[in-house]
């Protein structure tokens, strides 16, 4: 599932390939190896030169005379395949393909480049980092191998890096050093044409010296690849922090699908980071932060968290934030209240987050600190500090408060200032990240209590499908429904109108009808469904109105009869699930109704999901308002929308070798005790395979 990429990262020996005095991008990389100590051989490589850099230069790869670990081609795209062949001769192991035009763009000749690359990687087990990517860095190694000089002066750390974006990469990792972010290795994955995201990853994870890995994502190629790799990084206790790009991008999936319409690749991105711990981060500079919080090395144990402010100002933006991240502010035990009094002027109400006002001295502050430490519903404090602000022995009082703790200890700033001299050094020795900006402090903070309440956890995998045909036919169908808590409302489907209003007697009125016909796949877009209908007559009546209505929108739509189901009350929710082609099985939760697409209240999970899974979709959304019993409504029946939600998955996780989307909407939950009823159960059968 992953290809061996060691001496890309840790090569014993390099060539640098279309080396020349006048090109800056070898010249640079050239002076970071002899410069910062790289400890392998360096062989420049380019015909038109016997000597370059003081050191003899070779005509070719083959040419080297002894084996070479990593091929660095900085040539135009139209000679790099050239270039491949021949260090595939001279038996490298490895390169790093710089120039675009190789597999991506519009243009013949690329795309050519691309499958021949491809083919070469495929025949020979060659392992190629880009194509048009800028290289790699290794700090440990010091194989500094991005044409960048400045990055090369930070020293090594815990923290590794993948950008599939080259130039972003550099900003990030000097804007991060500059906070005190050490790194292990980062790397810029270019397109990704044979080695990929996924395969970096497992790399990182395998490195004992890297602890927190930071991505930057345009795109996953592997989904598979890219889970397991992410279900190892949680078991190894590794924390992923990501960017993704694409959030606006339209959804590609069908429009037969609600499902597929509302949970684009960003909802389904999503679902697959909850399932895996992967911490979103919204923006870079949150990923700076969040990065930052995790070098600690600590995991908050819930949810709790408690600030320490020294301005009023303060405490009423965090509540505002506090609405966008759902973060919680618990409120102080009576002991803790107690604690802190003495310290506080009486007019300043005691609560959390805490306005101390001006501390005395960095004891006080400290006391303050330990004080809500303590408090049994804190998780973890935040309190505002900036970095570099006291000597290190004055500050000891605060390092105290960090190593006699578990919980994460961070300090904050309301918003964004410059370092002063000794400040990277300072947070260092007191063993406390110092964050800037009061959204993306929340956001770190409440990452923490999101990655501490899944590390240790083993992601469920889907179980393979084993499902019959037979099992989507009826009435087979309706059985497995009803057994796996997706329950039916009464029902019937007649192929005439006649039929119809005999069926509405036997069900007992009033009644729903709907217009059965292949050709619209929602039936409220043609006006396909009457409601509350009270007489036979009113139903025979009706399914005129729909044909009628069904032929004024296609004349030639076929008409397969008539569904005719009893009326039910309660809260409309919908239910779907679906296979995404990246990754894999998911299932939706939301506010349903023939409005699912405009209101947008919906939640996904990867598959498979227990009750617990189900539980906190539900909390998710804004409809739990409605499911707890909005303005005096009774309590809808959650118990029996989880069964029902859990079931839709597993009949389809156990099917979907032959569905491609499995759909309720709406799926009506009645009062508590009165279960749920399926109104309209729409399965999608895959396309047989050509």
């Amino acid at each position: 599932m992953f290809k061996p990429i060691g001496t890309i990262l840790r090569p014993r020996s390099v060539a640098i390939v279309g080396a020349s005095e006048r090109a800056r991008w070898p010249g640079i990389i050239y002076q970071n190896l002899r410069e910062r100590g790289y400890g392998g051989k360096v062989y420049p490589v380019n015909p038109r030169y016997r000597e370059i850099w003081g050191v003899r230069c070779h005509p070719r790869l083959d040419a080297i005379g002894e084996p070479v670990d990593h091929a660095v081609i900085i040539v135009p795209a139209a000679g790099v395949i050239e270039v491949i062949e021949d260090g595939v001769k001279a038996g490298i192991k490895s390169a790093t393909v710089y120039a675009a035009g190789i597999g991506d763009g519009e243009t013949a000749e690329a795309q050519d480049r691309g499958r021949r690359l491809a083919e070469i990687c495929a025949q020979s087990g060659l392992v190629v980092a880009g194509p048009n990517c800028m290289g790699a860095m290794s700090w440990r190694e010091k194989l500094f191998l991005y044409p960048n000089r400045e990055v090369a002066d930070l020293a090594p750390g815990p923290v590794g890096v993948v950008f599939q974006s080259g130039g972003t990469l550099q900003y990030w990792v000097q804007s991060s050093g500059a906070r005190g972010i050490r790194f292990s290795y980062a790397i810029s994955s270019g397109n990704e044409l044979n080695v990929d995201l996924a395969d970096y990853l497992n790399f990182l994870i395998d490195d004992t010296d890297t602890r927190v890995i930071a991505l930057f994502i345009e795109g996953i190629r592997r989904g598979d690849a890219f889970k397991a790799a992410a279900a190892r990084a949680l078991g190894a206790g590794k924390p992923i922090l990501a960017v993704k790009s694409g959030r606006s991008q339209p959804s590609a999936a069908s429009s037969l699908s609600h499902t597929g319409a509302i949970a684009g690749d960003w909802a389904a991105f999503g679902a697959m980071c909850e399932r895996y711990a992967i911490v979103q981060c919204p923006t870079l500079d949150d990923l700076t932060e969040s990065a930052l919080a995790f070098t600690q090395g600590r995991w908050a144990k819930g949810p709790g968290i408690g600030f320490v402010t020294t301005s009023g100002g303060s405490v009423n933006l965090l509540y505002d934030y506090a609405e966008d991240t759902g973060t919680v502010f618990p409120e102080f035990a009576p002991e803790t209240v107690a604690r802190i009094r003495p310290k506080i002027a009486p007019h300043i109400a005691i609560r959390n987050p805490l306005d101390c006002g001006i501390p005395s001295g960095i004891e006080t502050q400290a006391m303050f600190c330990r004080a809500v430490l303590d408090d049994p519903k804190i998780d973890m404090i935040a309190f505002a500090s900036k970095a570099g602000r006291v000597g290190a022995d004055e500050a000891a009082p605060l390092k105290a408060l960090a190593a006699g703790t578990e919980k994460p200890v961070i300090a904050f700033e309301r918003m964004r200032y410059p370092l002063p001299a000794g400040a990277i050094e300072y947070q260092d020795d007191l063993g406390i990240p110092h964050l800037q900006g009061l959204p993306e402090t929340l956001r770190a903070l409440t990452a923490l209590a999101f990655y501490g309440a899944r590390a240790g956890k083993t992601p469920p995998t889907p179980p393979e499908p084993t499902g019959d045909a037979a099992n989507l036919e009826s009435p087979a169908f309706e059985a497995l429904l009803n057994a796996k808590g997706v329950t039916l409302p009464k029902c019937a489907l007649v192929p005439s109108a006649t039929e119809a209003a005999g069926a509405a007697a036997g069900i007992g009125f009033p009644v729903a009808l709907k217009v059965v016909s292949p050709a619209f796949a929602h039936k409220t877009e043609v006006g396909g469904v009457l409601l509350g209908l009270g007489t036979a007559e009113a139903v025979a009546e009706g399914a005129a109105v729909l044909e009628a209505r069904v032929r004024a929108v296609d004349a030639e739509a076929a008409i397969e009869g008539y569904l005719v189901q009893e009326m039910v009350s309660g809260v409309e929710m919908i239910v779907g699930c679906r296979d995404d082609a990246i990754y894999g099985p998911v299932v939706l939760l939301g506010a349903g109704g023939v409005h699912v697409e405009l209101i947008d209240d919906v939640c996904l999970r990867l598959l498979p999901v227990d009750a617990s899974d189900v539980s906190l979709m539900i909390g998710e959304l804004k409809a739990a308002e409605l499911l707890a019993g909005f303005r005096g409504a009774a309590p809808a029946d959650t118990e029996a929308l989880i069964r029902a939600v859990v079931g839709l998955g597993e009949i389809f996780l156990d099917h979907r070798h032959l569905l491609a989307d499995l759909e309720v909407n709406p799926l009506i939950v009645g009062a508590k005790g009165g279960g749920v009823a399926a109104v309209d159960v729409r399965p999608v059968r895959r396309a047989p395979e050509v």
